[in-house]
């Protein structure tokens, strides 16, 4: 519980040093997909070009059509990799963003809960209704708290099992 000037002082550095944290991993993650994207951009580019070269010197529209089938296996390829790369950076920045908000949920239940066991010795008789309904107002963000973060986790498995699926059908592409 903050009882001085000093513990507000330092409470608020700390809220204020979280929320850095997580400004600086959504900006590190930010700058890591726009490299990302620019790579991606670059290489698809080159690949287009690559290709549509092949394809203007092609004898014969059979030649064509072999080419643009064989052509078609590594731009698969590359969209799965970007696919992986995404989703690698995303599920890394939400485990360090998950890391923080867990860490400062943890501590603020803490001051509340010494909060609420404080206000409930000091409160005046007949208070006891008031007391519990705050106990059973932060058992909800709890609980709610509990559901998003498994609503989130779900939405990562979910994501998970697409990228594989996604490399399953790049690679049989190939072998066709």
């Amino acid at each position: 519980m903050i009882k001085t000037p000093e513990q507000f002082v330092e409470a608020n550095k700390a809220a204020v040093d979280a929320l850095l944290s997580v400004a600086n991993t959504a900006l590190s993650s930010a700058e890591r997909i726009a490299a990302l994207n620019l790579n991606t951009a670059r290489s698809m580019l080159e690949t287009g070009v690559a290709n549509a070269k092949a394809l203007i010197v092609a004898k014969d529209p059979q030649e064509s059509i072999k080419l643009s089938v064989a052509q078609a296996q590594p731009v698969v390829e590359q969209v799965a990799a970007y696919s992986r790369s995404l989703y690698e950076i995303s599920a890394q920045s939400k485990e360090e963003i998950s890391k923080l908000l867990e860490s400062q949920f943890g501590d603020f239940q803490k001051q509340v809960s010494s909060l609420i066991e404080t206000a409930a010795k000091n409160a005046p008789v007949g208070s006891d209704v008031a007391v519990a309904a705050v106990k059973s107002a932060l058992e909800a963000a709890n609980a709610s708290f509990g559901n998003m973060k498994n609503i989130v986790e779900q939405t990562t498995e979910i994501a998970e099992a697409n990228i594989v699926q996604a490399s399953k059908v790049a690679g049989s592409i190939g072998k066709k």
